[in-house]
Order: C-alpha cells, then sequence, then structure tokens
C-alpha cells in the first residue's frame, strides 16, 4: 500500500507540475508574443474586397482578378447542410470550444516532433484558420502557429462564433479563383447554395483542405472519395440519417467549370496590366476595386488572335503529326479510380472501408452514356470538362479509329467523326525537316482512349489539329502615340502563359536592316543609289576563329545598290554599310528608336540583326519609321479609376508625333487633351527615302507575300536569323504599324523564312484591320528631290544621258555626276550622243 500511495502522490505532482508547466509557457507565450499581434477589433470592420477588372480602350471587359470571385453571405444566409458538413470537415467541436481545439493541438505536436520542426495538418480551428487567413502568413512553423493560438483565443473574446464562421465562409480558398462557399457554389455548380444538393454541398465542405487535391474538375476520383468521407462524418456526428447518407454517397459527381465571361479575348494584355496594378497598389489592387482601362482596340484584338493562331496552325499541318496529347485513358471512373493513387488520402481512407466502397458507389452511379457509344464514358466526359480548349483546338478522345475515318468524342457535340480529309495530312513527324510516309488508316495516327485536338472547318466537318511547336507574337501599334491597340504573346494563354511579345528576347534577324541603312542615309555618307560590294569577307570576331558571314542564299551578286540590297535583304552589303558608318557611331544613333546601347552588340554581326530583342521593342522601332522620325515610346495603360469609375487614379499622357508642328512647339491638342511632342529622333526625309526603299521590299524583295492585301500604302521587311530560329515579319503605314515573330520556346529551329511563317500571319491581319480604311502615306518632305541614276555606278545622270532610273534624294545629299567614258567629240563622230560611249546607235 505504501508504494501504490507513494506512485498514486508522485504521479499527481507530476500531472500537476506538467500542467503547471504547460500553464506557465502558455502565459510565457502569450507575455512573448502578445505585444505584435494584430488587433482582432477590425475583423468587426472587415468589408468586402472588390477584384480588379481590365477593359479595353472602348469599355469591353478582359480581364479579372482579385479575391472576389466572391458572392458574400451572412451567417442566417448559409445552409444548416453546409454548417454541418463545413464542421463535419474541419473543426467538429467548432461551436463548443474556446477557439483552440486540444486533441488538434496534441497531433499538431506530435507532428512537430515527428518532422522535425514543421507542421502538416496543423490541427488548426476555424477560429485558428481565420486568424491566420485573415491576420497572419500562411507559413507553417512553430512560432506561427502560437501566434494563431492566441489570435483565436482573443478572436473568441471579441466575436460571435457565428461572425467568426461567417468570415470564415466568406474567405477561404475553394480553387478555380472562387474564394468562399457561395463563389464556389457559383463557380462549381453556377447556382446559389440554398440550391445545392447534399453531396454538392459535402463536395465544397471538402475543398478547403486541399483545393486543387480535392478538386472535383481536376481530380475527380479524389474528390469522391473525400467527399464521401465527409457524408460519413455527418452521419457519425447524428446530422443526417441513415437513408440521407446512403442516397448522397451515391450522387454522381455533377461538379463543372463555370467561368467569368469575358467580352474580348486578351488573356495576355490583361495579366500584363495585373503585374502592372500589383507593381503600382501592391495586394490592394485584387481588393481596392480597382479597374484598368487599355489602350486595346476591341476590334483588331480578335484579328491579333485569329491572324496567329491561324498561322501557327497552318505551320503545324506543313511539319507533321506528334502523337496523341494522352494516351490510354479509361473511359468509366470506375475504371480511372482503380488506377488512382492514394497518397494524401490515408486519412480519410483509414476512417473506415466504407470511404473507398461508397466512392466506388458513386463512381458506379456516375454512369454516363452517350448516343453512339457503347458502356460507361463517365471518366471520359470529367476529362473532356476539365481539359481547356486551346483557341479553336477543342479536345476529343477517340472512340474507335476505323479504316479511313476516325470517330470521337468532344466536349459539347458528343460523338463526332473527323473524315479523312480532316486526317490524310497527318504524316509522323521526323524533324522540322523531315516527316515521316502518309498514313494509309486511322488507326496509324491515333486510337480509343487518346486524346487528340480537333478544328471545325469552314464547312463544319471536323479536321484532327495538335497544339502547335512553334510559338509566335503579334504587336500592334498606333505609330503617332505609341499605344498598343492589339496584342497577342502567344498561341494561347491556356497552353502557355509566357509571354513572347514583351518577354521573348529573340535575335531580330534582317528586320534590323533598315535601322544601319538608315543611320547611312541621315549621315549623308550614303544614299538609296550608293553601290556597295556583295561579296565575300573574312572578319576577326575577337574570337580565336575568323568570321566568314554569307548571304541567305548562299551565293554573291557583286556591286549593288542600297536599295536593291535591302529589297533583296543582302548580308554582305549591310555588314559593309555598317563597316562605312562605324560601330559606336551607329549605335548611339540607334538609341533614339528605344534600342538600349547596353544590350547592342559591339561587333559588325549587329548588322544582321544579332541583337536579342523584344517583339515590342520591335514593334516600336518600326513605330519611329511609320511616324516619320519622332521617338514614341509603347504603353498600353489608358487610365486607372476606382468606385465605378466615380475616382480617376491615373490618365496616361504620352507623347506623341506631331509631323505638321512647329520644330518650337511643345505640347499639341488631340480630342480636347494636350499631349507633349515627341523628341524628333530622325530627319524626316531619311525616314522617308527608307520608306519607299522597304516599299521594294514588298514589290519585287522578300516580302511579295504582302501584294495580296492591293494596297500601295504598306512597308515593310521579312527577316530570320541563323539556322531559321526565328522568323519575323515588321510593317506598316502610317496609321498602324505590326510585328509577327514565329519562333520555338525551345530555339530549334522552324525550317522557314520570315516570309515563310511570319508574312502570312501579318497579311492576314492587316488585311482585317485595314479593311475598308483609307491609304495612309506621309506628305513628301521638301526636302526630297529626285535624280536620275546609272543602275550600275549609282551616279547621277546629266539630262543629255538617257536611261537611268530615278531615285529620291535629300536635296543635300545627291551623288556625283556619272563621268563620261569618251570625250564628247567621239560620241558625236559614232553617233551616240548622251550615252557616254563609243557604241553607235544604229
Amino acid at each position: 500500500m505504501t508504494f501504490l500511495r507513494t506512485l498514486i502522490v508522485s504521479l499527481f505532482f507530476l500531472i500537476v507540475s506538467l500542467v503547471g508547466a504547460t500553464v506557465l509557457a502558455v502565459v510565457a507565450a502569450a507575455i512573448y508574443f502578445a505585444p505584435g499581434l494584430p488587433d482582432v477589433r477590425q475583423l468587426q470592420d472587415f468589408e468586402l474586397h472588390t477584384p480588379l477588372r481590365i477593359f479595353t480602350q472602348d469599355g469591353k471587359l478582359i480581364g479579372e482578378f482579385g479575391e472576389e470571385r466572391r458572392v458574400a453571405v451572412d451567417f442566417d444566409e448559409i445552409p444548416q447542410d453546409m454548417v454541418n458538413a463545413l464542421v463535419a470537415a474541419e473543426d467538429t467541436n467548432y461551436f463548443d470550444h474556446a477557439g483552440v481545439d486540444p486533441r488538434g493541438l496534441a497531433r499538431a505536436a506530435v507532428e512537430l516532433v515527428s518532422s522535425g520542426g514543421s507542421i502538416q495538418s496543423g490541427g488548426s480551428t476555424i477560429t485558428m484558420q481565420v486568424a491566420r487567413n485573415y491576420m497572419l502568413t500562411l507559413d507553417q512553423t512553430f512560432t506561427r502557429k502560437i501566434r494563431e493560438i492566441l489570435l483565436a483565443l482573443q478572436m473568441e473574446q471579441v466575436l460571435s462564433k457565428e461572425e467568426i464562421f461567417e468570415l470564415y465562409v466568406n474567405k477561404i480558398f475553394l480553387g478555380n479563383r472562387a474564394y468562399g462557399i457561395a463563389a464556389a457554389s457559383e463557380t462549381y455548380y453556377d447556382k446559389p447554395l440554398a440550391e445545392l444538393t447534399l453531396a454538392q454541398t459535402a463536395m465544397i465542405a471538402g475543398l478547403p483542405k486541399a483545393p486543387s487535391a480535392f478538386n472535383p474538375l481536376a481530380n475527380s476520383e479524389r474528390s469522391l472519395i473525400r467527399r464521401n468521407w465527409i457524408l460519413f462524418r455527418m452521419r457519425e456526428l447524428g446530422y443526417i440519417d441513415e437513408s440521407t447518407y446512403q442516397s448522397s454517397v451515391q450522387d454522381p459527381v455533377t461538379a463543372r467549370r463555370h467561368y467569368t465571361q469575358t467580352e474580348v479575348d486578351a488573356d495576355y494584355v490583361s495579366e500584363m496590366a495585373r503585374q502592372y496594378a500589383v507593381e503600382r497598389f501592391g495586394d490592394d489592387a485584387y481588393t481596392g476595386g480597382y479597374r484598368i482601362y487599355t489602350t486595346i482596340n476591341s476590334e483588331l484584338q480578335p484579328f491579333a488572335q485569329k491572324a496567329l493562331a491561324d498561322g501557327l496552325t497552318a505551320y503545324d499541318l506543313r511539319h507533321g503529326w506528334r502523337g496523341p496529347e494522352q494516351r490510354e485513358i479509361a473511359a468509366s471512373l470506375v475504371e480511372a479510380q482503380e488506377q488512382t493513387a492514394t497518397q494524401g488520402l490515408e486519412e480519410e481512407l483509414s476512417e473506415s472501408p466504407e470511404i473507398r466502397q461508397t466512392a466506388r458507389q458513386a463512381a458506379q452511379r456516375s454512369q454516363t452514356e452517350v448516343e453512339g457509344i457503347d458502356g460507361d464514358v463517365s471518366n471520359w466526359v470529367q476529362v473532356l470538362e476539365r481539359t481547356p480548349n486551346y483557341g479553336l483546338l477543342k479536345p476529343a478522345i477517340v472512340v474507335e479509329s476505323s479504316g479511313r475515318e476516325m470517330k470521337v468524342l468532344t466536349r459539347n457535340d458528343g460523338l463526332q467523326t473527323v473524315p479523312w480529309a480532316g486526317l490524310s495530312w497527318a504524316q509522323k513527324y521526323l524533324s522540322p525537316r523531315g516527316r515521316g510516309a502518309e498514313p494509309s488508316s486511322a488507326d496509324q495516327i491515333a486510337v480509343r482512349g487518346d486524346m487528340i485536338r480537333v478544328i471545325k472547318n469552314e464547312d463544319g466537318s471536323l479536321r484532327l489539329s495538335q497544339r502547335p511547336d512553334a510559338e509566335g507574337s503579334l504587336v500592334a501599334q498606333d505609330p503617332r502615340t505609341g499605344a498598343i491597340l492589339a496584342l497577342q504573346g502567344g498561341f494561347d494563354f491556356n497552353a502557355s502563359k509566357f509571354n513572347r511579345a514583351v518577354q521573348a528576347q529573340r535575335q531580330s534577324g534582317s528586320i534590323f536592316k533598315p535601322f544601319i541603312y538608315l543611320a547611312a542615309l541621315e549621315d549623308g555618307e550614303m544614299n538609296a543609289a550608293s553601290v556597295v560590294n556583295d561579296a565575300p569577307v573574312v572578319l576577326d570576331d575577337g574570337s580565336n576563329s575568323l568570321w566568314r558571314p554569307v548571304n541567305s542564299s548562299r551565293d554573291f551578286q557583286g556591286p549593288m545598290r542600297l536599295r536593291p540590297a535591302l529589297a533583296r535583304s543582302r548580308n554582305l552589303v549591310t555588314i559593309r554599310v555598317l563597316q562605312t558608318m562605324g560601330l559606336d557611331h551607329t549605335i548611339n544613333y540607334l538609341e533614339g528608336f528605344g534600342f538600349a546601347p547596353g544590350r547592342l552588340p559591339h561587333g559588325l554581326a549587329l548588322a544582321l540583326g544579332s541583337a536579342s530583342l523584344t517583339p515590342m521593342e520591335m514593334t516600336n522601332a518600326y513605330a519611329v519609321l511609320a511616324n516619320g522620325g519622332f521617338q514614341v515610346a509603347p504603353w498600353f495603360i489608358e487610365r486607372v479609376t476606382r468606385n465605378d469609375d466615380r475616382e480617376l487614379i491615373d490618365e496616361a499622357t504620352p507623347q506623341v508625333a506631331c509631323p505638321s508642328c512647329a520644330e518650337d512647339q511643345e505640347t499639341v491638342e488631340i480630342d480636347g487633351r494636350e499631349y507633349p511632342i515627341a523628341k524628333r529622333v530622325a530627319d524626316p526625309a531619311a525616314v522617308y527615302i527608307l520608306r519607299d526603299m522597304l516599299r521594294d521590299v514588298i514589290t519585287s524583295g522578300t516580302g511579295r507575300g504582302a501584294l495580296s492585301l492591293n494596297r500601295e500604302d504598306i512597308v515593310g521587311k521579312t527577316g530570320s536569323t541563323n539556322s531559321l530560329r526565328d522568323a519575323w515579319f515588321a510593317g506598316f503605314n502610317s496609321d498602324l504599324v505590326t510585328t509577327v515573330w514565329v519562333g520555338k520556346d525551345s530555339n530549334e529551329t522552324l525550317a522557314e523564312y520570315g516570309a515563310g511563317a511570319a508574312l502570312p500571319i501579318w497579311v492576314e491581319f492587316m488585311g482585317d484591320a485595314l479593311e475598308g480604311t483609307p491609304l495612309a502615306v506621309p506628305e513628301r518632305p521638301d526636302t526630297i528631290v529626285t535624280a536620275r541614276v546609272d543602275p550600275d555606278t549609282g551616279r547621277r545622270l546629266t539630262d543629255d544621258q538617257p536611261g537611268g532610273l530615278t531615285e529620291l534624294f535629300h536635296r543635300d545629299h545627291l551623288p556625283d555626276y556619272q563621268q563620261r567614258r569618251i570625250s564628247r567629240e567621239l560620241e558625236e563622230a559614232s553617233g551616240s550622243q548622251g550615252s557616254g560611249t563609243a557604241e553607235s546607235i544604229f
């Protein structure tokens, strides 16, 4: 007895000591952390946030960002089933505890010890989650957990359980940009909370733990297990009876993706505007009710998107079929669930074997039949539902490949047939320059269970397609103001969010050459008739080897004038022009076109476009050519407002081009507003002559494909880089400048030139953009004169010398006269007067 009494007393004092130590530790933690804790009373003044909205110049929605993909609800508006489901899933004792759950904390402590200092599940009550979501960071550390506990205890003293719960359900992130249960109800089911079934309610209640892993759109198999576990818990806790439980766990997955509808598809611009807002306003950008009106033209933007998509799809057709997007997709949810990994579902599955069993039964109840297809295709339907379109390319799953046709299941149109006319192009891709043999049957292309892409032809038939291997960008700019009117940064934003228009620094190739020529024209060292030798050159590039540049055609045409040299994009001529002008002088001159000198290579390869520049930078440089030499800068945000446009935050005042303004004029009025006049960085006569030379690129050079537009006011330049890794076309009239780039993110060769890959995209866009508009050409400067020149020497001919070509010159930069090759007396005696030769006219 003495031993037992001693043991009991010892245990009693041990427990008292442990409790006392715990109390002291809590008190010490409270004293230590309390001064740095935020004031929980600010939650009483919590205001709902308004998302950031992005618009075109004329007010059409192109994007919405922020925490409020949300519909706020009061506690009284929350259905009791939703309250019960969330309590069952997240915090069984919520309405009984004082903000913390000792058992949950004990579990967290065990994880803390076993994981070496990090906490995974956390043991957080709903109150603690509110504290974390509203007032703390999301890092999983011990100190954050202590602060979370202290805030939760304080919160319970200030707010009622109903108020805390209301804050919780309006704040939690539930996937797919849905914050709060009401927004999730609309996002996944397109209906208000009150109309949700119990199974749908439990599905939403299962999302706070892992909005991605248990998302019914992305992981329908895992979400079923999580949902049925919550229904199991609701039955165990007495919230629902057995019959309700049995009927609900058998309900199929009915979630679908419901989007905020935009009016114009300009996701790349929308993302640019979002980044601007975050840089300007911080996190308040998403909640402060800001509206950003961009310079995007709502009519031109769809043209840009379609032209780029059409061009990249056409490129892909020329290079072969790379195979299905996914293979061996299970037709039914039952099959798919058998293949599902259980990692991360240990808690749910360990509760009872009933969880997996009911999930399997629900999968069986989710059977979906489609007319024309035998058997259950519930998983195919789910996979198609969660797979995004890539522009006009829609996902489809092969049901049958037989002979020369393919039957496919599509998301909205059910079973469809792809005829052989839409399949026969699919020669196997071997390399950028090689394809395999033509297919002889559909099953050589794809088989049952494969996911492919299809596109609808104009006649309504389907054609096999795929996400293009090449990417691209299109930028259209107003050359007078610098405003970006249309921008497409890739084939499709869903496929890749990398914005090539502003982020891809690619070698500019031959579209850089006009600026080298302009430097020579401006300086007066050369003119459009100057003759330069198109012949081999060997240069020391500073390495251990010599540089031997060549023309893309691998030939040499000897002495030639600058005009045809630019039209035919002769590399050796451009190098010699740059040699004549000097690198330092030329690079300093190019700064006026927006090129940062530090990013231009200090070598003669600059003449061939070795500088890595973005499509936006190249477009703006061409805008300076299009406006006659004024240094405009690209901009895309016109104004920023708040409170439904009642508060103007900012409004752009860009520097603009004004060719008709006096030299000393500083501002000009446009549409009732004053704008500063941009600095002139190029002589208008030199720009005019270069523009005329660029017209020859269209009429007789590498840009002849643009003749199909039947417009005399368009000029431009093709561009290609080493190994054909980049394809460009940049062109303009006085109203619109547009640059197209095509290339691969991997920097692999395209195996096509700019005239083949980029120019057709530019032609399609400009054809749509300029349709019905008058010709836009600049006035000819007073300093421009014309003179006849000898086509071989580029020298001026006298009035008594017949023949020659008419060329444009600055009046101060006329070439010397052509010297006679014989005396006038001999010329007259031979009967060849005026020719300068002794050859008789007879």
